[in-house]
């Protein structure tokens, strides 16, 4: 088969978002999300709920990533999930479907690291989207993972910082949670951010190794800091929300760039490609287009809808692996602390 008529069906279901893309040598020809809006309500993902979820949405979503490639599920060259790291039942039910999808089509099987795909997204062949040169330092930062990678090819990568407890995503969410802000409030303390000053209040950097992060120490310092200024004045949140939302943002973002900058160091590595769905940040965003004024990086952000889980990042290291032949077994099991 010419690399032409190559088409990679990628399935991402690591927590509650069932996605399906379609690639072309290199080119998304469909990426499909459905999101699960029942969580809202419970104020995070209930893994149970999620799982059902999947469940009902993946046939679906699939006929519908096919659809918009305007393909047949009998072109398919091969079908690329991910494997983890993740909610076990939502990854069981992408891995068995697509198990079951490639064993009735008759074509190979291809395991995905979610992680890896993260950084991989970068290679997407999109307007305005332009791929880092190895070696690159990537960061990956989302609601579920905080880490800093070193990429010296598409499948040699190697860990070199990361959180000792919770991701920067959940520090977002969990923080808003606090001031009231509804699920998921990341977006919610950005907006609120941007009216906001960043200096009105000051909260602790958490004191870890040189490249790792830790974040349950902010989350407490905001609840204690909010619960403090509420007993004396009971409509301090609503008086304050945009200056507490920009002094979180201002924290937080000052706090990724400060163990950025030590890896930049470490490394001698001034290319830096960044992903996760907290990529979107407009701070963080910012603060990485000033440091390529004043350090020399160069910084790469992909377009929003591959930066937020989503299965054209499967995708496309499905069609790596394809032209690496690098394929699994059938009787390959879903793992949900998968490491690099």
């Amino acid at each position: 088969m010419t690399e032409k008529e190559c088409y990679i069906l990628g399935i991402e279901s690591s927590c509650d978002d069932t996605a399906a893309a379609v690639i072309n040598n290199g080119k998304i020809l469909s990426n499909v999300v459905a999101t699960q809006a029942i969580h809202e309500q419970y104020g995070g993902v209930v893994p149970e709920l999620a799982s059902r979820a999947h469940q009902q949405n993946i046939v679906p979503v699939v006929h519908e990533a096919l659809r918009k490639a305007n393909i047949d599920k009998n072109h398919l060259s091969a079908i690329a999930f991910t494997r983890g790291p993740g909610l076990m039942g939502s990854l069981l039910v992408g891995t068995s479907f697509s198990k079951s999808l490639a064993l009735g089509l008759g074509v190979p099987l291809i395991d995905v690291n979610h992680m890896q795909a993260h950084i991989l997204a970068h290679f997407i062949k999109a307007e305005g989207q332009s791929a880092p040169n190895f070696p690159f330092l990537a960061m990956t930062i989302s609601g579920g993972h905080t880490q800093i990678v070193k990429v010296t090819n598409y499948f040699e990568m190697e860990v070199i910082g990361q959180t000792i407890d919770d991701a920067v995503g959940e520090a977002f969410d969990k923080s808003a949670k606090i001031l009231g802000l509804p699920y998921p409030g990341g977006p919610l303390v950005d907006k609120y951010a941007q009216a906001g000053n960043p200096k009105a209040f000051k909260f602790p950097k958490p004191k870890v190794g040189l490249m790792d992060f830790s974040f349950s120490g902010l989350k407490t310092s905001v609840l204690y800091f909010v619960e403090k200024e509420v007993a004396k004045n009971p409509d301090f949140i609503s008086e304050n929300i945009e200056d507490i939302c920009a002094s979180l943002q201002f924290t937080i973002v000052d706090y990724l760039m400060d163990k950025l900058k030590n890896a930049v160091k470490k490394t001698g590595i001034k290319e830096i490609a960044i992903g996760g769905g907290v990529s979107a940040n407009s701070g963080i965003r910012t603060a990485l287009k000033e440091a390529e004024s004043k350090y020399g990086w160069k910084t790469h952000i992909p377009k929003f809808e591959f930066c937020t889980d989503n299965a054209a990042m499967i995708a496309i290291v499905g069609e790596l692996k394809y032209k690496n032949q690098n394929f699994a077994e059938n009787n390959v099991i879903a793992s949900a602390r998968m490491k690099f």
